[in-house]
């Protein structure tokens, strides 16, 4: 284990109680995780809050990665989205454009409030989208995810997922194919 081991096999140490892989995963991943989740919420409390919600599931539940369900970092991202929209759902974090924390500070206004993608965002995971995209396969709810949910490109996405872009075209095609026939 080392700065040029790749994810998978950091996660492994992780698994193994190897906190120094941790350290490196974080390094690696929080500046990335940061500038993603602070285009969905503009509190850079709540995003701090989810990134750090994250890599304490992952020190948690790192034996439960499996490289052959996807990347690593697809994988990371999955549970650093899920805690910010737990973190938007807390009493006090901003709902319909009602300033956060509001309950202290009646009379001070707050310029944070829920954007439109934040609500989206909790409404995709609970809504009648979240039960089509949990019927989707692995891989075309990974591809929709990466670049529908979370804006990748196609050149992104396929570097995240690990797979030739024209995989991922043809997987966010039969997926959008699918997500259609299912709400319909």
């Amino acid at each position: 284990m080392g700065p040029l081991s790749d994810d998978a096999e950091l996660l492994a140490a992780v698994a193994a109680g190897r906190t120094e892989a941790l350290r490196m995963l974080h390094q690696r991943h929080a500046p990335w995780l940061r500038a993603r989740l602070a285009r969905r919420c503009a509190d850079p409390d709540l995003v701090d809050d989810a990134i750090q919600d994250t890599f304490v599931a992952v020190w948690r539940d790192a034996r439960r990665y499996r490289s052959t369900e996807g990347q690593a970092a697809a994988w990371i991202w999955t549970i650093a989205v899920r805690r910010l929209i737990s973190a938007l759902r807390r009493p006090g974090a901003g709902r319909d454009g009602v300033p956060l924390a509001e309950e202290h500070w009646p009379h001070v206004p707050s310029a944070v409030t829920q954007s439109a993608e934040d609500a989206v965002l909790v409404g995709v995971e609970h809504g009648d989208l979240g039960g089509a995209l949990a019927r989707l396969s692995p891989d075309l709810r990974a591809a929709i995810q990466a670049t529908v949910l979370d804006g990748l490109t196609v050149r992104e996405a396929a570097c995240l997922l690990g797979v030739p872009e024209g995989t991922v075209k043809t997987r966010v095609m039969r997926a959008k194919a699918r997500l259609r026939g299912y709400l319909a």
